[in-house]
């Protein structure tokens, strides 16, 4: 006996009066029926079980990936620190070294004008090449060509008049002479060495007639019947005189200017050759001490 497609129970089957009697339950469709909820319900409890096992293994997993990180950076943060020095084992810093200075200063480098002032620092040697070196002799811009030069320790036998008495009463050690010409003009320099800046002043304020003229090398002998012009000076230990005249034997006048003229320039070349031999010791000195 069927029941068709409605399930457990005939259609239109009940309970109820005018009803034929209560029909009997299908018990194997039941138990079928059952079954097949009771496999499905195992299913279901499977499934479940798998799903939740595999979620708490996601949630074991990811406690332990997460404390495996936390592990290795703790380890990794512990190794770094325990490699850190600590601050007793930094190096000091060093200490930056003071300048120190000397409370001595250093000596003043000499002066030209004190070294030829006085022979004891005025020592480098003397003659007449190196207070009138080359062939030449410039002045005030103006050139003169050199001529006769003579050196003597006997001072008064290369002067003229009264200048004599005075080099020798001052003490003069030695006269260089020097004698230059230009266009018919001749000069005459000489240069007196003393021992003291006093000594040459004195010779230099005393002086009368001049240093004799020095002929010779092209030059006739001049200014020895003629008048000339003549000029004294001093700078230093160091006097120096010129006389100026004509190689033709005329007279200087008053208002002559060639001559006068080239006894000044002569004048200002023996200035600075003195000069100069103050500047190279002064050099000499600065150097040595540095």
């Amino acid at each position: 006996m069927s029941f068709g497609q409605g399930g457990p129970y005939r259609p239109g089957g009940g309970f109820g009066p005018g009803g034929s009697q209560p029909p009997t339950p299908d018990w194997a469709a039941l138990a079928d029926d059952t079954a097949r909820r009771g496999r499905r319900r195992k299913l279901m409890f499977i499934g479940g079980g798998v799903l939740a096992t595999a979620a708490v293994a996601a949630i074991v997993a990811t406690a332990v990936i997460s404390s495996g990180g936390d592990q290795g950076d703790s380890n990794k943060s512990d190794k770094s620190a325990s490699q850190l020095p600590s601050p007793q084992d930094l190096p000091s810093e060093s200490p930056t070294p003071e300048p120190t200075f000397s409370d001595v200063a250093p000596p003043a480098p000499p002066k030209p004008l004190d070294i030829i002032s006085s022979a004891k620092r005025d020592k480098a040697p003397i003659s007449t090449g190196s207070l009138f070196p080359g062939d030449k002799a410039v002045g005030n811009g103006h050139e003169y060509t050199k001529a006769a030069t003579a050196a003597t320790k006997n001072c008064a036998t290369a002067t003229q008049g009264g200048l004599g008495s005075v080099l020798t009463n001052n003490g003069c050690r030695q006269l260089f002479r020097a004698t230059f010409s230009k266009d018919g003009v001749a000069v005459t320099v000489g240069i007196a060495v003393f021992d003291t800046k006093a000594a040459a002043e004195r010779a230099k304020n005393q002086s009368g007639p001049n240093v004799a003229s020095l002929a010779g090398d092209g030059v006739p002998v001049f200014c020895r019947q003629a008048d000339c012009q003549a000029s004294a000076n001093a700078i230093g230990r160091y006097a120096y005189f010129t006389i100026a005249g004509y190689t033709s034997g005329a007279d200087v006048t008053t208002s002559d200017t060639k001559a006068v003229g080239a006894g000044r320039d002569i004048a200002d070349y023996a200035f600075r050759r003195v000069l100069e031999r103050g500047n190279q010791q002064a050099s000499a000195a600065a150097t040595a001490t540095n």
